[in-house]
């Protein structure tokens, strides 16, 4: 697998994380940089870490569905992108009070919630060509810097921009997942 697929995977699965720091930096009564840091490297680790779970718990039973993983890792990121897609098109409103404060509980729930997907992605990846640390270390350092870019903007512009990340987000994990299936069909070249 190609280091620009690799990074669309980063990018996409970070949508989420971008969304959620963008909402954070939008209850901000004051940016924060400790806190915008905290927020960037705590999703970052996460989105880490959950591919890695995911890897090492799809290479367990890789073998015994080598004939069909093209059509596993097709339907994988097709249902994380069509869950973002559906995600984004149904978010109600936000009626979050502003606050000054970090609260760790409500960071690690969050950071879990965002990164289940990267788990999912990390299943994939146990059946694609990839060196699992070099994909696990772009998908930590790329969400880091999405969500760090998150919370800035969420602090400065507000929320108008959560919603296409997700959607950009889905339709790329979408996007991937058909490529890998048409690319082992036989059907790209």
């Amino acid at each position: 697998m190609s280091f620009w697929t690799l990074l669309l995977i980063a990018v996409g699965v970070s949508a989420d994380a971008f969304a959620v720091a963008l909402g954070k930096g939008l209850h901000m009564r004051r940016f924060s940089l400790r806190d915008a840091v905290v927020i960037a490297v705590t999703f970052g680790a996460f989105q880490a870490a959950m591919p890695l779970v995911g890897w090492l718990l799809g290479s367990a039973f890789s073998s015994s569905i080598r004939d069909v993983d093209h059509w596993v890792a097709f339907g994988l990121l097709g249902l994380i992108g069509g869950k973002m897609l559906y995600e984004a098109f149904s978010k109600k409103a936000d009626d979050d009070e502003d606050t000054d404060r970090l609260r760790l509980r409500e960071l690690m729930v969050l950071a879990v919630a965002t990164s289940i997907d990267a788990l999912a992605v990390g299943v994939t990846l146990a059946f694609l060509p990839v060196s699992i640390g070099g994909a696990v270390a772009l998908i930590g350092v790329t969400t880091t810097i999405v969500a760090f870019v998150g919370v800035v903007i969420g602090r400065r512009v507000g929320s108008r921009f959560g919603r296409p990340a997700e959607i950009a987000g889905g339709v790329i994990l979408i996007l991937i997942g058909l490529n890998i299936l048409l690319d082992h069909l036989g059907v790209l070249g």
